[in-house]
């Protein structure tokens, strides 16, 4: 069962982010090197509720996918990118994820197959979009995404939210954590404006390439300002 893992690492101060932003071009060739590693991708971050055209320079991820959770805990624990970016982040958090659906592709390729059908689709769930936005409707598109992280920030079931990109305005992920499907539904295919950005990108034809995937977490290591966002879903799942 191949599993996903997103990164988080967040850097305080000049040089510690000076070194990070280099490390998306010298920590392409160590993860080359990395075997156990299926799929990776480098990215940083946007500012506010989701994302927005605004970068973090104090934020960056790393997101790959593994042959199994065994491997992915191993690999995010002991390899050589992941050791060096912990040594220097004031902070970082990495979950791991069972992909339950995903259609799309990112970069050409869909990452995120599961093993076979959803099954049991109860307790938390993870949503992760992925987009290439046309440089001829980047204004459009951008337009739209200050509403929508504005809803996401306010949706009192959303646990986790963060907006991460390989390339400025053009490359863009989302990523949520929620309790439950049906509060992820609420929320997507709701008349608010995240629903009218996906008719608008149908009519539109805003995006090269888009993916949609959901996942279960399957666990976490580290902290996020000083707590696991996790940790409170997991116990309600256990009760």
């Amino acid at each position: 069962m191949a599993v996903t893992s997103l990164s988080l690492f967040r850097f305080d101060g000049a040089l510690p982010r000076l070194w990070v932003i280099g490390q998306m071009a010298a920590a392409r060739y160590a993860l080359r090197q990395e075997r156990r590693a299926l799929f990776w991708k480098l990215c940083g971050s946007g500012t506010g509720e989701g994302f927005t055209p605004r970068p973090n320079w104090g934020v960056w991820a790393i997101l790959a996918v593994w042959p199994d959770e065994a491997a992915a805990r191993s690999a995010t624990a002991t390899s050589p990118v992941w050791r060096r970016w912990r040594a220097r982040a004031a902070e970082s958090w990495t979950v791991f994820l069972d992909p339950v659906s995903a259609r799309g592709r990112w970069a050409g390729v869909n990452p995120f197959l599961p093993d076979g059908p959803p099954g049991d689709m109860s307790g938390p769930l993870a949503a992760l979009t992925r987009a290439t936005v046309r440089p001829a409707r980047a204004l459009r598109f951008w337009r739209r995404v200050p509403s929508i992280s504005a809803v996401i920030g306010r949706d009192p079931n959303v646990a986790f939210k963060i907006g991460i990109g390989e390339l400025p305005l053009l490359h863009q992920v989302t990523f949520s954590v929620w309790p439950d499907a049906a509060s992820m539904a609420a929320f997507a295919r709701g008349d608010g404006p995240h629903a009218r950005a996906i008719r608008a990108v149908r009519d539109g034809n805003w995006f090269d390439e888009e993916l949609y995937a959901r996942f279960r977490p399957l666990g976490s290591a580290g902290t996020w300002n000083g707590a696991d966002p996790l940790a409170h879903l997991i116990r309600a799942e256990a009760a």
